[in-house]
């Protein structure tokens, strides 16, 4: 399947989960599984997608640690999760479609499609790095480079930040954000991974361009990651209390969506591609504090949202970009929906 234009498959109308049945009533009776090992990462993008098709779904996770996942995704699955197994990963009858995500997942997503003879049909989200066969229908982001005729891209993400749910968080604003009594700014802020660490350096200009914003007059709605480094976590603690500004600090309901929908433009690190993704979504202005070490195939996706019209990089400066929101969800949903019919009127391979 060809990659998708972002000037026009990903910014086209959303349809809604009923419509989507109405032309495939087959998704109405489906039964899915969504087979991760509980990354939230993984997790969400697995989830988006279901819940955009309007899938009834169960959440399957399977082992993050021990030898069999250390062998993954080429080893075998752990017996104790196997279909056998009443409190297994596998247990109970096999659902009409699996989606999975991380490579812990792949053993289980091809012991599933060996024990069911291909009538579960199988989707992959990123890379199984076990070729383009492994499963009925992948999806990877443009910058990877897995290519067949059941691979599918798109040059963001898949994920749960929703036309639907933003238009909510705005018609009824969390009181938290809703008192901030300038522009508002939402800051999200990624941490150290397997590709990058931040250095001291970093630390010290990112909160130095974000105390420039709030300089200007910018309230800033702030939320971090398990990942972000304690000194940082600190400074921009510290930096939104001098400010008038918010920080999430995991009390209360997470307002990860309401800041979203709230900001008049979004700083996002660059060390989450799946931050700005969701970031690109809103419309707002999207300013990405770049990091020295960001790994080379995220960079193409920036470059490619540069041109789109919607990022740039942050300086300490509000930008004024025009765009339509780009949400690759639906479009890689309806992709998977159109693989599945095509399944389903050809019956098993």
């Amino acid at each position: 399947m060809a990659s998708i234009d972002v000037s026009e498959a990903q910014t086209a109308p959303v349809s809604s989960p009923d419509s989507r049945r109405e032309r495939l009533p087959e998704l109405a009776r489906a039964r899915a599984w969504i087979v991760t090992d509980g990354k939230a990462g993984d997790e969400n993008q697995c989830v988006g997608i279901a819940e955009t098709l309007g899938l009834a779904f169960e959440l399957r996770q399977v082992p993050a640690s021990g030898p069999f996942g250390w062998m993954a995704p080429w080893g075998p699955i752990d017996p104790r999760e196997g279909p056998r197994r009443r409190a297994g990963a596998l247990s109970g009858p096999y659902p009409d479609i699996l989606i999975a995500s991380g490579r812990r997942s792949v053993p289980y997503l091809r012991a599933v499609r060996r024990a069911t003879g291909g009538r579960t049909f199988t989707a992959f989200l990123k890379d199984p790095r076990t070729g383009a066969d492994s499963a009925d229908f992948i999806w990877v982001p443009d910058y990877d480079d897995l290519r067949g005729p059941n691979v599918f891209t798109t040059l963001t993400a898949p994920h749960l930040v929703t036309a639907a749910r933003l238009e909510a968080a705005r018609a009824r604003p969390d009181p938290r954000l809703a008192r901030l009594d300038g522009p508002r700014v939402a800051v999200l802020v990624g941490g150290d991974s397997r590709h990058l660490s931040y250095r001291k350096t970093d630390m010290i200009r990112l909160v130095e361009d974000l105390r420039g914003l709030a300089a200007q007059g910018c309230r800033l709605m702030v939320t971090i990651s398990r990942r972000t480094p304690n000194p940082l976590r600190d400074a921009v603690k510290a930096l939104a209390a001098e400010t008038g500004g918010f920080l999430w600090d995991g009390t209360g309901d997470n307002p990860y969506v309401a800041m979203l929908a709230l900001a008049e433009a979004i700083v996002v690190t660059s060390d989450s591609a799946n931050m700005v993704s969701e970031a690109v979504s809103t419309g707002a202005p999207v300013l990405l504090f770049d990091l020295p070490r960001t790994y080379i195939r995220h960079r193409r996706m920036f470059a490619g949202l540069a041109i789109a019209g919607a990022l740039r990089p942050f300086t300490g400066q509000l930008a004024d970009l025009t765009y339509k929101p780009i949400d690759a969800t639906p479009v890689i949903a309806q992709a998977l929906a159109d693989a599945y019919a095509a399944r389903r009127a050809a019956g098993p391979a």
